[in-house]
């Protein structure tokens, strides 16, 4: 098994330093202070590799945009010192995080892939082909990454980085990163010497860095990754694509050879290529003959590209789907096989298998061969028996070992077909347990643990994670028949763990604890006093020898780099820096790990004069500044005793007294100050330092610079609806220093006032200045930029005006299609612009050519136009222009092809909701109803009253494409009844049905009689009025009258019952009653009056209670309101309601189409005080049909019925905008009409 590389990690207490971002453009400032002193007595900042980019001196502030002729700010004085460098040098710019796609779901791995013991790590097959042009989903996620890694691409043999990362201000602990390759391959496990995984943090920013390196790429490693960051609750994923390119090649490439495994076991195997971990095969002979897969896969169907590929040992299936893609197919078909082998079989070890494949032409000549090799029947050998069945040939394998796993293929003349079979082996179970080992550092550990098979293949780990067992690791793996060991020679403190050995039937583990020896000093540090710039170098003895420990100096932590290194051999330690420097000095410690005691020591640096120019980082050591600004240079000195400094320019000496060129000298730095810069001052100045330890001196140059000179007048190349195209040449002169970019202003030519159109530095020569109104001249000029300021303005250009055309007509649509004709309609474009519309243009062409054909030769200014004269049963396409003063716009054109033909659509009647129950009318009103309805061509519509044809004498009807109508100008009640409507397109048939009621007031009650007469009371009875008025009777009205005045007072209202007792009738009155009769339009016209009338006596007379007898309340089920028929919308509830009266409470039924509802979640049933209702859940259309409520009891059943329609489908016109093809059209109008016809 290969050894997997260990990944190169940092210390947690190592940092990074970035460079600061020099990208800003400088602008000018007055006054510049250079305070240069030495570096601070401190920890030198650690780098990767990576020196600190150089600092500019000159940082100008860019003004902000004023209008002209204001003022612009004064200057300030900006002083940058060499500590401010060191801070930016130690600042790291944090990077705004960019947007990426969610995490995609895992992938599945195919059949024809798993259990492969040849199959290489591939970074092209992390996703399936169908999945790579599909988007991703982005579900919420949380906010830890703040830098997240992004795509790139490069060719074959490059190296590329993906960096990531997470601040930790706000986490108790690293967080968790893991890197994927497609939605699925973890690449922990693949790291090697083609791909590397790093992390580090630096503590001063609480900043966790995360890398990915790929080494050498290969072709295969494109694709898609993902990099996934958790912390306890909170996840974030950022995905990101990789793009290999191929170097460039001639076109005839062997498939099998650019897309086949890589070898077994080679030098790949442990980095990207895990084939290494599997068996070791001896490499198979190809004795195929060549064959031309290309041509194979032209012929082959979309879903065998995958067989094919494993048959042939190609596994970057990818690529082969991009390259496959330029190629044309052609059919070819097999002329030996019928049927072929599978391409993989799996077989338990021991167990027996059947290869079968049918032959196309049985009197072929067959061979099988294995891994290369010719498989021949013998006479006594059982292994291998070969049969025949009709035209199947078989060959049974008996008895299945490790053997027999290999590749098999069978010939059939000059055809081949292969497979590979897989031998399932058993689980390796553990029969004796590691046993727990507690030593000391230095001594020899042996882990020992049995198997239940020999040769077994385990894995050892330590804290579950897999121990390296290379030739330069220090842990050593043994196995001895059913044995196996675990050995480490020099046992360390970093062994204590828990160790375990991983079999594919069970794990055993055990702690192993190492401690540590008694600390000796054998020889202990010493002081020393080093010369600037000699080596230092420190040496300390400690037993026992393999301790590791840290060096201090001043209590900080020394690191390891380019200057300083730090060595350890068995007992021996020792600190050695190159080049020593007066931060070198102070108290040094060396601590061994692991231990209390520590080791000191104090060293001196001795340090001659000395200028230290590089900390200013000047480009040549020049300052270069501004014309009238300050300029303050100061420059750090080292010395001991201190030296004694001269400036000089030329041969003339700068003194302190000086007024406005003067040097002034301090203890670690000196200084040069020109208080106003003049060109006169540019040259170069002298430094000479000296003390009793030597003579050190350098120079640095000032160089005085100004703002360019104006632009060239700027040229208008092209000119747009709202925007124009501009270029223009530099400046002659850049001021002494190199033009930045430039500024660009525009105004209308009618006024004088201009708008600035970039706030950001314009590099390039040309521009496009946009948001113009169209119709109005404009002029435009430019400003150049340096570091020094911005120049004056260009002169303007020409003045020019926008214009441009309108946008493409919108919502395009068919409207109407004939024989010979088409109507299509479309919506004016959004943008139309100052040129306005003068019309449209409608071309057409035959579907399959572009022979654009315009049908109108005038402008239509309608968005309606019928193209006419066409061929019968053409497909055409169709398209719109918008043209203006400046020309055509960009068509409009249907998507899909028009037939050329009369189409039938069956007819529909579309039942207002208000009809669909009975339609009620008071007499003397008048009746005006509109029923629409679809159909083509125009339907005929008949009516029917009754059964009879309606008379128009009576009542009016009118009939037009769409609808029609019903007018009644005075309703009488003879108008009541059933009016049939059916609509007829051919042999399309729809009918509905309108109940119309004319109702009136009723007539009086009958027989109003006076029952009995007893104390202050009355009893009443009447009968219901001979004449309802066509409407229920809702109620009565009870009035009485005393005798003597006639005068009548109500009694009652709205009573429902044909008998009532009146009470707290005056005693010694005599009354007479009436009662009016109501009904929905309202009181009958007159009153029944009681012939006799009811005296009320005084009290003493006998009443005789009459006798009752108990009434029979039981009755069978009766619906007092029946179910009507209902039209529901598609995803709204509906409700069906009925209301049943019966004694006792009876047992109620719902049924769809005759068939009980039972348990069915979509259903909602409910009974109160007699009222039924079921409930149907967002309907759709297939739940219309018809329902039923039945109710049951002892006494007998009822059952009502009605029709409901769920609307919501397509019309017959919709599917032809939407582009539907005609025989799905004719489909699914057939399946709707099958549905509804059974309903009625």
């Amino acid at each position: 098994m290969p050894e997997p590389t260990k990944k190169d990690e940092m210390s947690n207490g190592e940092k990074e330093s970035v460079a600061p971002d020099s990208s800003e453009v400088p602008m000018p400032t007055p006054e510049i202070s250079l305070e240069v002193s030495p570096p601070p007595p401190e920890q030198p900042v650690e780098t990767e590799g990576k020196d600190p980019q150089p600092i500019e001196v000159i940082k100008p502030v860019q003004p902000e945009p004023v209008e002209n002729g204001s003022k612009e700010p004064e200057p300030e004085a900006v002083v940058v010192g060499a500590k401010e460098q060191v801070e930016s040098v130690n600042s790291e710019v944090k990077e705004a995080p960019s947007p990426c796609s969610p995490p995609p779901p895992d992938d599945s791995v195919h059949v024809s892939a798993m259990g492969r013991k040849d199959s290489v790590w591939s970074l092209g097959e992390g996703q399936a082909p169908e999945d790579l042009d599909k988007p991703v989903d982005t579900p919420p996620l949380s906010s830890l990454l703040i830098e997240r890694p992004q795509g790139g691409s490069i060719t074959v043999g490059g190296d590329i980085s993906f960096v990531a990362k997470v601040e930790a201000q706000d986490l108790l602990r690293k967080p968790t990163i893991k890197w994927f390759k497609g939605k699925w391959m973890d690449l922990a496990s693949k790291t090697g010497k083609h791909l590397q995984l790093k992390e580090t943090f630096d503590r001063r920013t609480k900043i966790h860095t995360f890398e990915m390196h790929i080494i050498k790429a290969k072709d295969n490693y494109a694709g898609n990754y993902r990099c996934e960051v958790t912390y306890k609750d909170k996840f974030d994923s950022c995905s990101f694509d990789l793009e290999v390119k191929e170097l460039e090649q001639s076109q005839s490439v062997d498939i099998r050879s650019a897309f086949k495994r890589s070898s077994e076991g080679h030098e790949d195997a442990g980095d990207l290529d895990f084939s290494g971990l599997l068996k070791h095969r001896e490499p198979k002979q190809d004795e195929t003959p060549e064959v031309d897969v290309w041509e194979i896969l032209k012929s082959a169907r979309p879903d065998q590209y995958e067989k094919i590929a494993f048959e042939y040992g190609i596994t970057d299936l990818r690529g082969l789907l991009k390259r496959l893609k330029k190629t044309k197919k052609e059919e070819k078909k097999s002329e030996a096989f019928a049927k072929k082998l599978d391409p993989a079989y799996q077989v338990d070890k021991g167990g027996k298998i059947r290869l079968v494949v049918d032959l196309a032409d049985p009197t072929v000549e067959l061979k099988w061969y294995k891994n290369g090799q010719e498989i021949r029947p013998t006479p006594n050998q059982r292994k291998f028996i070969f049969e025949q069945k009709g035209t199947q040939r078989i060959m049974v394998i008996n008895n299945c070992g490790l053997n027999d796993d290999a590749a098999y293929s069978v010939a059939a003349g000059e055809e081949k077909c292969t497979t590979e079979l897989f031998v399932k082996e058993l689980p390796v179970k553990i029969t004796k347990e590691i046993e727990a080992v507690k030593t000391t550092v230095n001594e020899r550990i042996e882990l020992a643990c049995e198997v239940s098979e020999e040769g077994a293949q385990v894995k050892w780990c330590k804290n579950g994670v897999e121990v390296p067992t290379g030739p330069r690791s220090r842990y050593r793996v043994k196995s001895e028949g059913l044995k196996h060991w675990l050995i480490i020679d020099d046992a360390s403190k970093e062994d204590t763990g828990t160790f375990s050995l991983m079999a594919s039937g069970g794990t055993s583990e055990a702690k192993v604890q190492v401690e540590l020896k008694p600390l000796k000093i054998i020889q202990d540090l010493q002081d020393m006093t080093v010369l600037l710039g000699q080596p230092l170098k420190m040496h300390c003895e400690i037993f026992p020898g393999n301790v590791p420990g840290r060096w201090y100096r001043n209590g900080q932590l020394i690191q390891s780099n380019d200057r300083i290194n730090i060595l350890q051999r068995a007992k021996n330690h020792r600190l050695e820096i190159v080049n020593s420097t007066i931060h070198d000095a102070g108290d040094y410690t060396f601590v061994p790990e692991g231990y209390s005691q520590s080791l000191c020591a104090k060293v001196h640096i001795v340090d001659p004069p000395r200028v230290h120019l590089e900390s200013l980082n000047f480009p040549d050591n020049t300052v270069t500044i501004v014309a009238g600004n300050k300029l303050r240079v100061e420059i750090p000195i080292s010395g001991e005793p201190a030296p004694r400094v001269v400036w000089m320019k030329g041969e003339r000496v700068i003194l302190d007294s000086g007024h406005r060129v003067r040097a002034e000298t301090f203890s670690d730095h000196t200084s040069l100050t020109i208080d106003i810069a003049e060109k006169e001052d540019t040259g170069n100045y002298k430094i000479v330092l000296q003390n009793e330890a030597g003579e050190a001196g350098a120079s640095i140059k000032v160089k005085v610079v100004d703002i360019p000179d104006p632009p060239e007048v700027p040229l208008v190349t092209e000119v747009g609806g709202d925007w124009c195209s501009m270029t223009w040449e530099p400046p002659i002169y850049d001021g002494g220093s190199p033009i930045l970019g430039y500024f660009i202003e525009r105004k209308k030519k009618q006024s004088s006032r201009w708008m600035r159109l970039n706030f950001d530095l314009n590099k390039e020569t040309t521009f496009e200045p946009k948001k113009m109104i169209e119709g109005v001249p404009y002029e435009v000029r430019v400003f150049a930029v340096n570091a020094i300021g911005v120049s004056k303005p260009s002169e303007p250009s020409k003045a020019f005006v926008p214009l441009a055309v309108t946008s493409e007509p919108t919502m395009l649509v068919v409207d109407d299609v004939t024989d010979t004709t088409v109507t299509m309609k479309w919506r004016p474009p959004d943008t139309i612009g100052a040129a306005g519309l003068d019309g449209y243009l409608v071309e057409y062409c035959i579907e399959g050519t572009d022979d654009w054909r315009v049908t109108n030769k005038e402008l239509t200014e309608k968005t309606k136009y019928t193209i006419t004269g066409l061929p019968p049963e053409a497909k055409i396409l169709v398209r719109v222009r918008a043209i203006n003063a400046a020309g055509a716009s960009t068509p409009r054109t249907l998507q899909h092809s028009i037939l050329v033909k009369e189409v039938i659509e069956p007819p529909k009647i579309r039942i207002p909701r208000h009809l669909r129950q009975t339609y009620t009318r008071k007499v003397g009103e008048a009746v005006n109803l509109v029923i629409p309805f679809m159909g083509k061509p125009r339907p005929k519509v008949s009516w029917l009253k009754e059964g009879q044809t309606v008379d128009p004498t009576q009542v009016t009807i009118r009939n037009t494409d769409c609808d029609s109508i019903i007018f009644i100008r005075k309703a009488e009640r003879k108008h009541s009844g059933m009016y049939d409507m059916k609509v007829e397109v051919e042999n399309h048939v729809d009918t509905a049905i309108v109940d119309i009621q004319i109702v009136d007031l009723p007539g009086p009650p009958q027989c109003v009689k006076i029952d009995e007469v007893w104390g202050g009371n009355v009893a009443l009875d009447w009968t219901p009025p001979k004449d309802n008025g066509n409407a229920a009777i809702t109620g009565y009205t009870i009035q009485k009258a005393d005798k003597k005045t006639m005068e009548w007072y109500t009694c009652i209202e709205h009573y429902h019952r044909t008998c009532i007792t009146i009470t707290e009738l005056v005693v010694g009155n005599e009354y007479y009653f009436r009662i009016y009769s109501e009904n929905m339009v309202g009181l009958s016209e007159g009153a029944t009056q009681t012939k006799d009338s009811a005296l009320i006596v005084k009290e003493g007379m006998q009443l005789k209670n009459p006798e009752y007898i108990d009434h029979d309340f039981k009755e069978p089920p009766k619906f007092t309101q029946p179910l009507i028929n209902t039209f529901a919308i598609a995803g709204y509830n509906a409700t069906l309601n009925c209301s049943v009266r019966a004694n006792p409470r009876p047992k109620v039924i719902w049924m769809k189409n005759k068939i009980a509802i039972i348990d069915d979640p979509r259903y909602r049933m409910f009974s109160n005080q007699g009222v039924c209702t079921l409930e149907i859940r967002k309907p759709s259309p297939y739940d219309g049909g018809m329902y039923s409520c039945k109710a049951i009891n002892n006494l007998g059943d009822a059952l009502v019925e009605c029709k409901l329609e769920v609307k919501g489908g397509f019309t017959f016109s919709e599917l032809m905008q939407r582009g539907v093809p005609l025989h799905l059209i004719d489909k699914y109008m057939s399946e709707t009409k099958a549905v509804e016809q059974p309903e009625k």
